[in-house]
């Protein structure tokens, strides 16, 4: 198990920054659907997906990631009612395999 936030090296903080960057891009669309999503809507989609760009940029990975990108995840719920659930899938796996070896890679909490 993971703390809370798992310290990170640049390599993965870089990568996962972009990953997460690009699905921001994704999620601000002005046809974004959020219907679907646990999100109520774009604003706070868009503020939680900020707020964990500003923790990886501190160098933390924050294990609620792991819950956006799953398969009926509120990312892919606004995806797939977006027109983007292939991109998605794209994304969702750089992800995985990204975050897989972050966490093999990750430096101990002081």
């Amino acid at each position: 198990m993971w703390p809370k936030y798992a310290r990170m090296n640049a390599t993965a903080i870089n990568e996962l920054t972009k990953i997460l960057s690009e699905t921001r891009e994704y999620l601000a669309r002005p046809d974004a659907n959020f219907d679907w999503s646990s999100w109520p809507d774009q604003e706070t989609a868009l503020a939680e997906i900020d707020g964990a760009l500003a923790r990886l940029r501190d160098g933390h990975l924050p294990t609620m990631l792991a819950v956006l990108f799953v398969a009926t995840g509120p990312i892919q719920e606004v995806a797939l009612s977006s027109g983007w659930g292939n991109e998605f899938l794209k994304l969702a796996n750089r992800f995985d395999e990204c975050a897989a070896r972050a966490r093999s890679e990750s430096l101990p909490q002081p």
